[in-house]
């Protein structure tokens, strides 16, 4: 009793005290609700190339049409000009929160006919979309591109990186600003990066230790948070309550296996119950050494093929390894380490212990 009382005092003491060296910040753990990103797409037109483009494309016409119309100049029906020296192209770019007009911020093009580079290309003056389909910003500019591809009459050819993707710093204006709802309400909500409903409470506890009754836990992402009204005083709690440090709950138990790499990761909170390991490969080999028997000579024989075969069957002798009760991932892997396992039969021992039930982690196939 004295014992699990010693270890309960211990719980509680880590969940009020945030200087411990595991410690995370606040703002490491989860963001305000609203105070994200938000993702901007346009299609446009890169101009200027040296006779890597897009040819003569029906889209890459039609969207110089759409240009000239808007210069002004209006191109005779039934003309399909030569637009070697054009790309249609995409832009994607990321708005920040609390990004106002007039703010500059960073686009990347790229092709998505059959250019061939961007390199020497400016993209000629297209607007980005916000999801809802309003223009939240204006691009523009001289592309500077990585990339590099050359070519011989001969059809040899050098790529170095990706030529036909492009980016512009600075190459966007923005126009429009988007609602956050920072200064919307008495309520401001945090969100977890990742839902744990004790690192969610430690959370709370934390913030309530520094401005106490503020933080409320609503499910094991989102925190309440009362706020005071003035932008200024919310802005300054919000700080600091970021800069809060807190020690996180220990992550659940979890061996993630990539089926296409054979990747093997193995988190610290794996254990095992008792269990006894023998793992051993079986080889049989079949060999087909044919002979060829030739008749003697001025006889009436044939030739025939007479067919020799030598099956072995080899089998690699090893150990039994031996599992305590609550093995750790060291234990674990000093054990696996001794048998010789490779990735793949890595993966087929832990199913095989998750099968009998002496793992107790969640397997995750990616």
């Amino acid at each position: 009793m004295l014992k699990f009382l010693a270890t309960l005092t211990g719980a509680l003491l880590a969940v009020c005290a945030p200087t411990l060296a595991h410690a995370e910040r606040v703002r490491d753990l989860g963001q305000f609700q609203g105070v994200r990103t938000n993702q901007l797409t346009g299609y446009g037109v890169v101009v200027g190339l040296p006779g890597t483009g897009d040819d003569n494309l029906e889209y890459v016409t039609q969207a110089m049409k759409g240009v000239s119309g808007r210069m002004g100049l209006t191109l005779p029906p039934g003309v399909a000009p030569g637009l070697k020296n054009a790309a249609a192209v995409m832009i994607t770019a990321d708005l920040p929160a609390f990004a106002k007009p007039g703010q500059r911020i960073d686009v990347t093009v790229s092709t998505i006919g059959k250019a061939k580079s961007l390199r020497g290309g400016a993209l000629i003056l297209t607007p980005l979309y916000g999801a809802d389909g309003q223009i939240y910003a204006m691009a523009q500019g001289n592309l500077a591109v990585g990339g590099l591809d050359a070519s011989g009459k001969d059809g040899s050819k050098v790529t170095v990186n990706i030529p036909t993707v492009g980016r512009i710093a600075e190459g966007a204006s923005v126009e429009r600003a988007v609602a956050t709802g920072f200064d919307a309400g008495d309520t401001l909500r945090w969100n977890l990066f990742s839902a744990d409903f004790l690192t969610a409470a430690r959370v709370r506890d934390a913030i309530n230790s520094k401005v106490p009754g503020i933080a409320s836990v609503e499910d094991g992402v989102t925190l309440a948070l009362r706020m005071p009204g003035d932008p200024d005083s919310r802005a300054s709690m919000m700080a600091a309550i970021e800069m809060i440090e807190v020690s996180p709950a220990e992550t659940a138990a979890r061996v993630i296996v990539n089926s296409r790499t054979g990747t093997v990761v193995i988190n610290s909170a794996v254990r095992l119950s008792p269990a006894a390991i023998s793992h051993g490969k079986l080889t049989v080999r079949v060999e087909e050494n044919d002979r060829v028997s030739q008749p003697g000579p001025f006889s009436n024989g044939r030739t025939a093929v007479e067919n020799r075969s030598n099956v072995s069957v080899e089998e690699e002798n090893r150990s039994v390894a031996l599992f305590k009760g609550g093995a750790s991932l060291s234990k674990v892997v000093d054990a696996l380490n001794m048998l010789g396992v490779t990735p793949s039969d890595l993966v087929a021992i832990l199913e095989a212990l998750k099968q009998a039930g002496a793992l107790k982690a969640e397997m995750v196939v990616i």
